[in-house]
């Protein structure tokens, strides 16, 4: 590897690295601000301390889905599911409605089953 090449690959991770702690620092400033300004005043709840904010950001990302807010994760065909009702048959879908009325006790006219 070229002195240059070595140079270039630790100028990005630098860089990455930056950007990436700008975002932490972004959402957890702003995440604190939120929370300071709302949760004391609606549910008595104390105010939150900095690390505390992106810490409460971090459990939420690994608990609510990490980053497919942003776009940037999503499960493959994911965006298939949209269409796929779209694609059915009206029999395909007539039979669906009776599943899931099985499933939801509920008989074909719509009345629940005793």
């Amino acid at each position: 590897m070229t002195r240059e090449r070595a140079e270039r690959i630790i100028t990005r991770m630098l860089t990455f690295t930056v950007l990436i702690l700008i975002v932490i620092a972004g959402f957890g400033q702003a995440v604190l601000q939120l929370w300071n300004w709302l949760m004391p005043d609606l549910f008595g709840l104390h105010p939150l301390r900095f690390w505390q904010a992106v810490g409460l950001m971090g459990l939420c990302w690994i608990l609510f889905g990490g980053l497919r807010g942003f776009g940037m994760v999503m499960p493959p065909g994911r965006d298939r599911t949209r269409d796929s009702w779209a694609s059915l048959t009206p029999e395909e879908r007539e039979r669906f409605r009776r599943g899931v009325a099985q499933v939801r006790g509920v008989g074909a006219d719509g009345q629940a089953r005793g």
